[in-house]
């Protein structure tokens, strides 16, 4: 019998709907405007009409415009109707997301 894992986030996500922008897609070229659903300093659910595929590489910006990022798609999940819900992690950054990232602490992993 196979076990079930569960991979706990290292950052909890926030609730929060912002208008954003994704592009990148191989098949489907040009730029959707959609919303996030929740979001965390290194990342987004974010609401689309493509389907991706895990590792997906994407071009991700907030409107305004006041943050972009390259991004990876975690995960592409079908939703009840049409669309879909993409987990993002950010990879490369610039500008200022809604959440900052947390501060890093001078502890070590090993005390």
């Amino acid at each position: 019998m196979a076990k079930a894992f569960s991979v706990e986030r290292i950052e909890k996500r926030v609730p929060m709907a912002l208008p954003v922008s994704i592009a990148g897609h191989a098949n489907l070229p040009g730029v959707e405007s959609t919303f996030t659903e929740n979001v965390s300093s290194r990342g987004a659910r974010v609401l689309t009409v493509r389907r991706w595929r895990a590792n997906d590489r994407l071009e991700f910006t907030s409107y305004p415009g006041e943050f972009h990022a390259r991004a990876r798609v975690a995960y592409c999940h079908a939703l009840s109707g049409d669309g879909y819900a993409i987990g993002l992690e950010f990879l490369e950054r610039a500008g200022h997301w809604v959440i900052s990232a947390p501060p890093v602490s001078g502890k070590s992993l090993h005390g």
